[in-house]
């Protein structure tokens, strides 16, 4: 049986995994370029906010690259993401009508936040702690304006 015409789905979401990776492999040499963790969190929250599962299974394929590349630990920054996307954005949806401030919340969460997730993790699990450099600030706002893009 062949499929019809309307139905397929292109092909374009696996060249951007394969530009991810090249970039985030990129982003392991220059620290000036961004990791992309905020762009990465918006397009997860708009996958689980329309139920699409290659898009969401993508993302989490492009976030174990990432957590790869910076020697994180493995779907944390899945976990992560979900505990944001269920628990903290409704609040801060909630008591905020300004979009430009959500994002700009959004972005300082995703970063601030998953550092002090990693830190919470490797006390848990007795691991080293993860350091924090000044281009954190830099990816903040590099980051701000790419999702005020989306």
């Amino acid at each position: 049986m062949q499929r019809s015409i309307s139905h397929q789905k292109p092909i374009i979401p696996f060249l951007y995994i394969i530009l991810f990776v090249l970039y985030d492999s990129l982003g392991s040499i220059y620290p000036f370029l961004p990791p992309l963790l905020a762009v990465l969190y918006v397009l997860f929250s708009r996958a689980l906010d329309n139920n699409d599962t290659v898009s969401i299974f993508l993302i989490v394929l492009c976030l174990v690259v990432f957590e790869a590349n910076y020697g994180y630990i493995l779907l944390s920054s899945v976990v992560y993401f979900y505990i944001v996307y269920k628990f903290i954005m409704p609040k801060i949806i909630q008591n905020s009508s300004c979009a430009t401030c959500i994002r700009a919340v959004t972005v300082i969460l995703i970063y601030l936040g998953f550092f002090l997730f990693l830190t919470l993790l490797s006390n848990i699990f007795l691991l080293p702690q993860p350091s924090i450099n000044y281009y954190i600030i830099y990816y903040i706002v590099i980051e701000f304006f790419l999702v005020s893009l989306l």
